[in-house]
């Protein structure tokens, strides 16, 4: 049987890259950790090390240290939410949510839930869409914000709002400063920079002109940041754009009518029902846009 010790033991010794500071970090001695290491591969019937200084992995190692990885940090939060959970008789409210919400009505709404229950206990996660669906399905938050209508298994979705789409660029950018809207040619042809957000539009010609994009960035910190250069361009939600307005510019474009959805995920397995249900009902009479 395969424990979490040893997957703890093997992704140590795969990022050092070897015995001695896997074991100094782990607080172990070398030959404990070289005997678990043993044990796992002796379970899977395969090695995980291609020579015995451990520095390099096997295919199967590879593939091991991607789900350990997982597995750990996994793991690691549900021992966090238990011990939170245990210091926290008043109970635990456990956010998920996109980063632009933290920047619009979130904080009213958790300086609400606060106000009425001081003693509670809140932790905010700020992540990506995907991340939060994860967080939500592996029992790790409560209440989730994210882009898009996700389905899940176990969770309820309702639409928080919704908000255009458009272009955003730095205030002395030519886009900002036409006094037409830009058409959706003109924007790709501007230094375009792909978003995980763009992902979500369905306009056929949003889809087509997507592949040309040859920057993707992830973050939107990030994004922002290379947009205020004056030297890139991207398409965001108003609502994103309204986190960080200072030297930027949000414009509608010619041809894109499309709204990003914004779902408020609510788990109906939790450890403080009507907790969620409260701060449920706050977020669902906040003013998101404005």
């Amino acid at each position: 049987m395969i424990k979490i010790e040893m997957l703890r033991c093997f992704s140590t010794v795969a990022q050092t890259g070897n015995l001695a500071d896997a074991a100094m970090r782990m607080g172990r001695t070398q030959s404990a950790l070289s005997m678990t290491l043993k044990q796992l591969e002796e379970h899977l019937g395969q090695r995980l090390f291609e020579n015995e200084r451990k520095n390099r992995l096997t295919p199967l190692g590879q593939e091991v240290f991607r789900f350990a990885q997982q597995q750990l940090r996994q793991f690691d939060d549900t021992i966090q939410a238990i011990e939170a959970a245990a210091r926290a008789p008043q109970g635990l409210l456990r956010v998920a949510s996109i980063p632009s919400a933290s920047g619009l009505a979130l904080p009213g709404a958790i300086e609400t839930m606060m106000q009425r229950h001081p003693s509670l206990d809140l932790e905010l996660r700020d992540m990506d869409s995907g991340r939060v669906v994860d967080a939500i399905l592996q029992g790790q938050a409560d209440l989730g914000i994210v882009s898009g209508q996700p389905v899940l298994n176990g969770v309820e979705r309702e639409t928080l709002f919704e908000d255009a789409y458009g272009l955003l660029c730095a205030t002395g950018h030519p886009l900002a400063q036409q006094s037409q809207a830009p058409d959706i040619d003109a924007v790709f042809a501007s230094g375009f920079i792909r978003n995980s957000l763009c992902g979500l539009i369905e306009a056929p010609e949003i889809r087509a002109a997507l592949p040309r994009a040859r920057i993707t960035v992830h973050n939107t910190h990030s994004l922002l940041a290379m947009v205020r250069t004056g030297k890139w361009v991207t398409i965001l939600p108003r609502s994103v754009a309204q986190v960080q307005p200072t030297e930027l510019t949000f414009r509608p474009i010619a041809g894109l009518e499309e709204q990003r959805s914004v779902s408020l995920l609510i788990h109906t397995r939790t450890q403080f029902p009507q907790l969620v249900a409260e701060f449920a009902d706050i977020l669902r009479h906040s003013p998101w846009t404005g």
